[in-house]
């Protein structure tokens, strides 16, 4: 198996998506899938899923949850709340930091 590309995208990263059914929402990344190039955003590509019961869930039933977007229909939102693209950037202190392209703020997660 091939080594996953660095990804523009961190758990707790605000992104926008930008295409496909949720489009336009804005949402906090919960987990980054490197392998498929994927995350699941808080609040955006909601399913279904049917479960049996078991101990954490006793009724069973029907779940809503949050799967997997494809990380090319996510643009992250710097601190000004504008969907930006990812730059790289050596700092005063030599550390390597993600920067905005449009403003060229510091991306930290919120």
């Amino acid at each position: 198996m091939k080594n996953p590309a660095k990804l523009h995208l961190k758990k707790g990263d605000m992104v926008l998506v930008i295409a496909g059914d949720d489009k336009g929402k804005k949402g906090r990344v919960i987990e980054v899938i490197k392998t498929d190039s994927r995350a699941v955003v808080e609040g955006v590509n909601i399913v279904s899923r049917h479960t049996k019961p078991n101990a954490q869930n006793q009724q069973g039933g029907i779940v809503k949850k949050e799967a997997p977007v494809h990380i090319s229909n996510l643009k992250v939102v710097d601190a000004a709340g504008n969907a930006t693209r990812v730059g790289r950037k050596i700092n005063e202190s030599g550390k390597l930091v993600r920067v905005s392209k449009k403003s060229g703020e510091i991306i930290d997660k919120k």
